[in-house]
């Protein structure tokens, strides 16, 4: 698994350099599948669901939160673009998601990545052995909310390993102490999904797209982790 996020990792670092007005979605999934040609790695997204999902990224802009697919959609100066893709090496997977601005953005967008990434970076800090669970989505909507953001609940993180969403879901809300007892070799994906207006989704007519249902602008963030002795360890960080 960590051979995988090293790929992951990789793969987020050559699409965010290629990030700025002009560039389309499409053009982005094309770095991705170059990163897992040069890395011996397949794409745990492509063919993936019902439709076969057709990128190797997830590439989702403004108001669109997660699962975009990638096309002739050219990114423009002031968009906020959210990339999920993922890799499988020897069976085992790796996951993970970042925001970024296209050119210069709004100051609001700004925040809203950085209180997304930040949210991320709580829900990971409760991930200790001997742990709740719900510990890591308490953290996540501690943050977001006391932002003045809201938490999408439609969807969630997930456990990962030989398959890419294993059993349990990991909310990004609830309240600490509740669920599953955290313990050293669980791995988990946790991937805050924020909104900038309210949390109400909605699925668009290709059966993958999902966007804020009252077009706010969304940012979604990931990483996988293991949970060891030492406390958590991000599997997909460069």
């Amino acid at each position: 698994m960590r051979m995988a996020g090293r790929v992951v990792a990789e793969m987020h670092a050559c699409i965010r350099a290629a990030i700025r007005p002009g560039v389309t979605t499409l053009e982005l999934d094309r770095i991705g599948r170059d990163v897992l040609e040069r890395r011996g790695a397949r794409s745990n997204f492509l063919g993936y669901g019902h439709p076969p999902f057709s990128g190797v990224i997830c590439a989702s802009p403004n108001e669109v939160i997660v699962h975009g697919i990638p096309g002739g959609r050219r990114l423009e100066d002031g968009d906020v673009v959210s990339i999920d893709c993922g890799a499988i090496i020897e069976g085992w997977h790796g996951d993970a998601a970042f925001s970024a601005g296209v050119g210069e953005i709004h100051p609001e967008d700004a925040r809203l990545i950085e209180i997304t990434e930040a949210s991320l970076s709580a829900g990971i800090a409760a991930m200790q052995p001997g742990g709740r669970l719900s510990d890591i989505g308490a953290a996540v909507q501690g943050v977001v909310e006391a932002a003045g953001f809201s938490v999408v609940r439609e969807y969630t993180g997930h456990g990962i390993g030989m398959a890419m969403h294993e059993e349990p879901d990991v909310p990004n809300w609830g309240r600490p102490g509740q669920g599953r007892r955290l313990a050293t070799g669980q791995t988990y994906a946790v991937e805050p999904m924020v909104c900038a207006g309210r949390p109400d989704t909605r699925l668009l007519d290709d059966g993958w797209t999902v966007a804020t249902r009252d077009g706010s602008r969304a940012a979604h963030t990931e990483h996988t982790i293991a949970v060891t002795e030492n406390g958590p360890e991000i599997l997909t960080a460069p």
